[in-house]
């Protein structure tokens, strides 16, 4: 049963760290840049790490601080 994760990110940071926000979305920081798929490959492993034998992928806000993951199949 696939499972959708609504984050925000914040690229550049100097800690990493995945928090649940108030409003059911996720709060994720990462030490990678904004460029190059950096920051996206970086969130993608540290879900994976959360669920290891599930498929991880963003479907939604590729460009944009606001996405939507799939974690599972469809």
């Amino acid at each position: 049963m696939p499972l959708y994760l609504k984050i925000t990110v914040r690229p550049d940071s100097a800690k990493e760290s995945i928090k649940e926000q108030e409003n059911g979305r996720f709060a994720i920081s990462v030490k990678e840049p904004a460029e190059d798929n950096r920051a996206n490959r970086r969130i993608l492993a540290m879900i994976k790490k959360l669920y290891p034998k599930e498929p991880v992928k963003i479907v939604a806000g590729h460009h944009s601080p606001r996405k939507t993951i799939l974690i599972g199949n469809e």
